[in-house]
């Protein structure tokens, strides 16, 4: 192992246990492979802005483990009254930021990484591959046009609240939840949102070796009238 990969494997397993995440050695080793393979993607398919390996690495792979503690609370909270699988749809996943993310973490649960760029989706699905990720998928699609039904629809950085929940509305199953990534709290989007959208609970996070601002919002359907 190169001294670089071992300083992000130290900082990494640093940032798991701050974050109180108990990844496994083979978790760990596939995370570190998924960002290097970003890296090595990136020169050639533009799959991400970021270009520096440390950037990547806390702004892209940290940022989206530390959405997975609120994330994995949610399951087990689903898991005490669904005895079925949870299902995540992942939309304008990018280079499957935070899919590919939460699909190592949470093995339990299948993910969908969707894009509208073909070569993204085809990255996301490589990584599958490569990684032996048999819960993942990417799908090259608006996510207008899908038609499964999820219990998570989540975005990292994607579009106002409003476009969020109006596009992919279709896919959300009617106990489901959207999980939207956001930096400062969005007030200004949660006005914006339609009567039968509730924001629920907006949870902050803390990035490890971030100093920036980020919460998660929770928001549901509900019954108008």
């Amino acid at each position: 192992m190169s001294e670089r990969a071992t300083e992000y494997a130290v900082k990494l397993a640093d940032a798991a246990a701050q974050l109180g995440i108990n990844l496994s050695a083979t978790q760990q080793d596939l995370l570190l492979q998924y960002i290097a393979m970003i890296g090595k993607w990136n020169k050639v398919y533009n799959l991400t802005a970021l270009r520096d390996p440390a950037e990547m690495f806390s702004h892209h792979l940290l940022d989206s483990l530390a959405a997975v503690p609120p994330l994995q609370k949610h399951l087990q909270g689903r898991a005490q009254t669904k005895n079925t699988s949870a299902q995540l749809l992942d939309v304008g996943s990018g280079a499957g930021l935070p899919g590919v993310v939460f699909a190592i973490c949470c093995p339990e649960l299948t993910v969908r990484c969707v894009d509208t760029v073909g070569k993204k989706a085809a990255f996301v699905q490589q990584v599958a591959v490569e990684l032996k990720l048999a819960n993942l998928r990417g799908i090259h699609a608006r996510v207008e046009s899908l038609t499964d039904k999820y219990d998570v629809v989540s975005s990292r950085a994607f579009a106002s609240l409003l476009d969020f929940s109006t596009w992919s509305r279709s896919a959300l199953a009617d106990d489901g939840v959207w999980f939207a990534m956001k930096g400062k709290t969005p007030t200004e989007e949660q006005a914006a949102l339609p009567a039968d959208v509730q924001v629920f609970h907006v949870e902050q996070l803390q990035v490890p070796g971030l100093d920036a601002e980020r919460c998660i919002v929770w928001l549901r359907k509900t019954q108008v009238g």
